[in-house]
Protein backbone atom coordinates (compact mmCIF):
# COMPACT_ATOMS: atom_id res chain seq x y z
CA UNK A 1 0.00 0.00 0.00
CA UNK A 2 2.61 2.64 0.91
CA UNK A 3 4.49 2.17 -2.17
CA UNK A 4 1.24 2.50 -4.39
CA UNK A 5 1.21 5.71 -2.46
CA UNK A 6 4.79 7.03 -3.27
CA UNK A 7 3.92 5.98 -6.40
CA UNK A 8 0.91 7.84 -6.90
CA UNK A 9 2.68 11.22 -5.22
CA UNK A 10 5.76 10.54 -7.53
CA UNK A 11 3.36 10.72 -10.81
CA UNK A 12 1.32 13.79 -9.54
CA UNK A 13 4.67 15.50 -8.82
CA UNK A 14 5.60 15.11 -12.44
CA UNK A 15 2.40 15.53 -14.03
CA UNK A 16 2.12 18.95 -11.92
CA UNK A 17 4.62 21.07 -13.56
CA UNK A 18 2.97 20.36 -17.36
CA UNK A 19 -0.06 20.72 -15.66
CA UNK A 20 0.73 24.20 -14.37
CA UNK A 21 2.52 25.47 -17.55
CA UNK A 22 -1.11 24.37 -19.95
CA UNK A 23 -3.04 26.23 -17.43
CA UNK A 24 -0.34 29.42 -17.30
CA UNK A 25 -0.27 29.60 -21.15
CA UNK A 26 -4.26 29.14 -20.86
CA UNK A 27 -4.49 32.27 -18.55
CA UNK A 28 -2.11 34.04 -20.98
CA UNK A 29 -4.22 33.17 -24.06
CA UNK A 30 -6.90 34.34 -21.94
CA UNK A 31 -5.93 37.82 -20.69
CA UNK A 32 -3.30 39.04 -23.58
CA UNK A 33 -0.57 40.26 -21.32
CA UNK A 34 0.46 39.14 -18.37
CA UNK A 35 3.41 40.12 -15.58
CA UNK A 36 5.55 37.70 -14.23
CA UNK A 37 4.44 38.78 -10.59
CA UNK A 38 1.26 38.55 -11.10
CA UNK A 39 0.92 34.80 -12.59
CA UNK A 40 3.27 33.95 -9.30
CA UNK A 41 0.85 35.30 -7.40
CA UNK A 42 -2.21 33.20 -9.49
CA UNK A 43 -0.73 30.06 -8.99
CA UNK A 44 0.72 30.12 -5.88
CA UNK A 45 4.49 29.65 -7.19
CA UNK A 46 7.82 31.45 -7.40
CA UNK A 47 8.83 34.17 -9.51
CA UNK A 48 11.76 31.89 -10.70
CA UNK A 49 9.83 29.34 -11.50
CA UNK A 50 7.10 31.30 -13.38
CA UNK A 51 10.27 32.59 -15.43
CA UNK A 52 11.43 29.47 -15.81
CA UNK A 53 7.86 28.35 -17.47
CA UNK A 54 7.39 30.83 -19.62
CA UNK A 55 10.86 30.48 -21.00
CA UNK A 56 9.74 27.20 -22.13
CA UNK A 57 6.83 28.10 -23.48
CA UNK A 58 8.35 30.97 -25.62
CA UNK A 59 10.75 28.09 -26.68
CA UNK A 60 7.91 26.05 -27.75
CA UNK A 61 6.05 28.66 -29.82
CA UNK A 62 3.12 29.21 -27.37
CA UNK A 63 3.15 32.69 -26.15
CA UNK A 64 5.90 35.74 -26.63
CA UNK A 65 8.06 36.57 -23.48
CA UNK A 66 8.56 39.96 -22.86
CA UNK A 67 10.83 41.74 -20.45
CA UNK A 68 8.46 41.35 -17.03
CA UNK A 69 6.42 39.14 -18.33
CA UNK A 70 4.51 37.66 -21.34
CA UNK A 71 1.97 38.30 -24.15
CA UNK A 72 -0.35 35.78 -26.40
CA UNK A 73 0.38 34.61 -30.07
CA UNK A 74 -2.84 36.50 -30.59
CA UNK A 75 -2.70 40.07 -28.81
CA UNK A 76 0.71 40.19 -31.37
CA UNK A 77 -1.36 39.94 -34.77
CA UNK A 78 -1.75 43.61 -35.04
CA UNK A 79 1.22 45.32 -37.49
CA UNK A 80 2.73 47.49 -35.09
CA UNK A 81 4.37 46.38 -31.41
CA UNK A 82 6.36 47.32 -28.94
CA UNK A 83 10.36 46.25 -29.36
CA UNK A 84 10.50 43.98 -26.25
CA UNK A 85 7.71 41.78 -28.57
CA UNK A 86 9.52 42.33 -31.66
CA UNK A 87 13.31 40.98 -30.31
CA UNK A 88 11.19 37.47 -29.36
CA UNK A 89 9.61 36.70 -32.41
CA UNK A 90 11.77 34.94 -35.02
CA UNK A 91 14.81 35.30 -33.17
CA UNK A 92 16.78 32.39 -35.12
CA UNK A 93 16.20 33.72 -38.72
CA UNK A 94 17.16 37.12 -37.28
CA UNK A 95 20.44 35.64 -36.38
CA UNK A 96 21.05 34.05 -39.86
CA UNK A 97 19.91 37.41 -41.69
CA UNK A 98 22.41 38.96 -39.33
CA UNK A 99 25.51 37.18 -40.21
CA UNK A 100 24.60 36.99 -44.13
CA UNK A 101 24.04 40.92 -44.29
CA UNK A 102 27.22 41.43 -42.52
CA UNK A 103 28.92 39.69 -45.19
CA UNK A 104 27.78 42.70 -47.49
CA UNK A 105 29.70 45.47 -45.25
CA UNK A 106 33.00 46.18 -46.55
CA UNK A 107 35.39 47.81 -43.75
CA UNK A 108 36.07 51.21 -44.28
CA UNK A 109 32.66 51.65 -45.59
CA UNK A 110 29.48 54.41 -44.86
CA UNK A 111 26.16 52.31 -43.60
CA UNK A 112 23.01 53.82 -43.05
CA UNK A 113 20.76 50.98 -40.75
CA UNK A 114 16.82 51.33 -40.46
CA UNK A 115 15.40 50.97 -37.17
CA UNK A 116 14.33 47.76 -36.26
CA UNK A 117 15.12 44.44 -34.54
CA UNK A 118 16.34 42.31 -37.48
CA UNK A 119 18.79 45.37 -38.54
CA UNK A 120 19.56 45.65 -34.56
CA UNK A 121 21.12 42.24 -34.82
CA UNK A 122 22.95 43.52 -37.35
CA UNK A 123 24.47 45.94 -35.88
CA UNK A 124 25.45 43.66 -32.96
CA UNK A 125 27.30 41.10 -35.50
CA UNK A 126 29.59 43.76 -36.66
CA UNK A 127 32.42 42.75 -34.53
CA UNK A 128 34.75 41.60 -37.10
CA UNK A 129 34.89 44.79 -39.15
CA UNK A 130 36.64 47.92 -38.62
CA UNK A 131 36.35 51.39 -39.13
CA UNK A 132 32.93 51.48 -40.35
CA UNK A 133 30.53 55.42 -40.08
CA UNK A 134 27.07 54.24 -39.18
CA UNK A 135 23.95 56.30 -39.50
CA UNK A 136 20.85 54.97 -38.72
CA UNK A 137 17.38 56.30 -37.01
CA UNK A 138 16.95 53.75 -34.31
CA UNK A 139 17.88 54.69 -31.14
CA UNK A 140 18.87 50.91 -30.40
CA UNK A 141 21.65 50.64 -32.93
CA UNK A 142 24.47 52.89 -31.50
CA UNK A 143 24.47 51.37 -28.04
CA UNK A 144 24.44 47.95 -30.21
CA UNK A 145 27.55 48.35 -31.97
CA UNK A 146 30.84 46.60 -31.44
CA UNK A 147 33.03 50.16 -30.70
CA UNK A 148 35.89 48.35 -32.23
CA UNK A 149 33.25 48.12 -35.81
CA UNK A 150 33.18 51.85 -35.79
CA UNK A 151 34.78 55.31 -36.69
CA UNK A 152 31.48 57.35 -36.35
CA UNK A 153 28.26 57.32 -35.56
CA UNK A 154 25.06 59.60 -36.27
CA UNK A 155 21.40 59.53 -35.29
CA UNK A 156 19.15 60.84 -37.36
CA UNK A 157 16.75 63.52 -36.02
CA UNK A 158 13.20 63.80 -35.94
CA UNK A 159 9.82 62.89 -34.24
CA UNK A 160 10.55 59.62 -32.16
CA UNK A 161 8.34 56.81 -32.14
CA UNK A 162 8.49 55.46 -28.39
CA UNK A 163 6.74 51.90 -29.72
CA UNK A 164 9.75 51.42 -32.00
CA UNK A 165 12.64 53.66 -30.39
CA UNK A 166 13.25 55.11 -33.66
CA UNK A 167 13.10 58.70 -35.28
CA UNK A 168 11.01 59.76 -38.28
CA UNK A 169 12.10 62.69 -40.55
CA UNK A 170 14.64 63.69 -43.10
CA UNK A 171 17.63 62.27 -44.01
CA UNK A 172 20.06 64.61 -43.46
CA UNK A 173 22.63 65.68 -41.13
CA UNK A 174 22.56 69.50 -40.23
CA UNK A 175 26.25 71.14 -40.07
CA UNK A 176 27.89 73.58 -37.56
CA UNK A 177 26.24 76.62 -39.28
CA UNK A 178 22.71 74.94 -38.76
CA UNK A 179 22.26 74.31 -42.40
CA UNK A 180 21.35 70.17 -43.70
CA UNK A 181 24.02 68.40 -45.23
CA UNK A 182 23.55 65.78 -48.25
CA UNK A 183 24.46 62.57 -46.89
CA UNK A 184 25.19 59.33 -48.76
CA UNK A 185 26.20 55.27 -48.10
CA UNK A 186 27.87 52.38 -49.37
CA UNK A 187 25.53 50.27 -48.38
CA UNK A 188 22.30 50.85 -46.50
CA UNK A 189 20.52 47.90 -44.99
CA UNK A 190 16.78 48.29 -44.80
CA UNK A 191 14.44 45.69 -42.61
CA UNK A 192 10.85 45.84 -44.08
CA UNK A 193 7.18 44.54 -42.77
CA UNK A 194 6.56 42.42 -45.81
CA UNK A 195 7.86 41.71 -49.38
CA UNK A 196 5.31 40.64 -51.99
CA UNK A 197 5.98 40.06 -55.76
CA UNK A 198 3.06 42.53 -56.44
CA UNK A 199 3.64 45.05 -53.34
CA UNK A 200 7.41 45.26 -53.76
CA UNK A 201 8.41 46.30 -49.90
CA UNK A 202 6.28 47.43 -47.48
CA UNK A 203 5.75 48.61 -44.08
CA UNK A 204 3.29 49.68 -41.49
CA UNK A 205 3.49 53.39 -40.85
CA UNK A 206 4.02 55.66 -43.80
CA UNK A 207 6.58 58.21 -42.21
CA UNK A 208 8.99 55.15 -41.54
CA UNK A 209 8.21 53.85 -45.37
CA UNK A 210 9.23 57.64 -46.73
CA UNK A 211 12.50 57.25 -44.34
CA UNK A 212 13.27 53.97 -45.91
CA UNK A 213 12.21 55.09 -49.16
CA UNK A 214 14.90 58.40 -48.45
CA UNK A 215 17.81 55.93 -47.43
CA UNK A 216 17.60 53.87 -50.54
CA UNK A 217 18.20 56.51 -52.48
CA UNK A 218 21.18 57.84 -51.03
CA UNK A 219 22.78 54.29 -50.65
CA UNK A 220 24.92 53.12 -53.54
CA UNK A 221 24.16 49.48 -52.95
CA UNK A 222 20.75 48.10 -51.31
CA UNK A 223 19.89 45.22 -49.36
CA UNK A 224 16.41 44.33 -47.61
CA UNK A 225 16.09 42.38 -45.10
CA UNK A 226 13.29 40.37 -44.19
CA UNK A 227 12.69 36.96 -42.52
CA UNK A 228 10.45 34.12 -44.70
CA UNK A 229 7.32 35.00 -42.55
CA UNK A 230 6.73 38.51 -44.50
CA UNK A 231 6.71 36.62 -48.16
CA UNK A 232 3.45 37.27 -49.69
CA UNK A 233 2.38 39.76 -47.77
CA UNK A 234 1.85 43.91 -48.49
CA UNK A 235 1.52 46.27 -45.22
CA UNK A 236 0.03 49.71 -45.16
CA UNK A 237 2.78 51.85 -47.64
CA UNK A 238 5.34 50.83 -50.21
CA UNK A 239 8.70 51.28 -49.41
CA UNK A 240 9.63 50.82 -53.04
CA UNK A 241 9.49 48.53 -55.78
CA UNK A 242 11.32 45.04 -55.80
CA UNK A 243 14.30 46.29 -58.34
CA UNK A 244 15.14 49.26 -55.95
CA UNK A 245 17.27 46.58 -53.96
CA UNK A 246 20.82 45.10 -54.99
CA UNK A 247 20.18 41.96 -52.59
CA UNK A 248 17.02 40.20 -50.74
CA UNK A 249 18.34 38.72 -47.89
CA UNK A 250 16.70 36.14 -45.98
CA UNK A 251 16.44 32.77 -44.15
CA UNK A 252 15.20 31.08 -46.80
CA UNK A 253 13.95 30.64 -50.54
CA UNK A 254 11.13 32.65 -51.05
CA UNK A 255 7.91 31.06 -52.95
CA UNK A 256 7.54 30.34 -56.34
CA UNK A 257 5.74 33.60 -57.50
CA UNK A 258 8.06 36.36 -55.79
CA UNK A 259 11.47 33.94 -56.72
CA UNK A 260 10.18 34.48 -60.17
CA UNK A 261 9.61 38.52 -59.53
CA UNK A 262 12.97 39.07 -57.70
CA UNK A 263 14.87 37.37 -60.50
CA UNK A 264 13.25 39.72 -63.16
CA UNK A 265 13.94 42.61 -60.68
CA UNK A 266 17.72 41.18 -60.80
CA UNK A 267 17.75 41.55 -57.28
CA UNK A 268 20.56 38.86 -55.47
CA UNK A 269 18.77 36.57 -53.37
CA UNK A 270 21.37 35.93 -50.10
CA UNK A 271 20.22 32.97 -48.10
CA UNK A 272 21.97 30.38 -45.79
CA UNK A 273 22.04 27.97 -48.96
CA UNK A 274 23.17 30.78 -51.83
CA UNK A 275 25.68 32.02 -48.96
CA UNK A 276 27.31 28.59 -48.69
CA UNK A 277 27.62 28.08 -52.22
CA UNK A 278 29.84 31.03 -52.73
Amino acid sequence: MGRSVAVDNEDRQRRLPAGRKAKLAAYVAETGEVTVGALAERFGVSIDTVRRDLDQLSADGVLVRTYGGAVSQSSISRVDRTVDVRLNLEKREKEQIATLATSLVKDGSVIMINGGTTTLAVARNLRNHRDLTVATNSLLVPPALPPSAVREVYVFGGAVRTLTLTTTGPVSLPSAGGADLDVSCDLALIGVGAVSAEGGYTTSNLADAAMMREMISRAERVAILADSSKFGRRLFAQVAELDAADYLVTDSTPPPDLLKALRESEVELVTPETHDAR
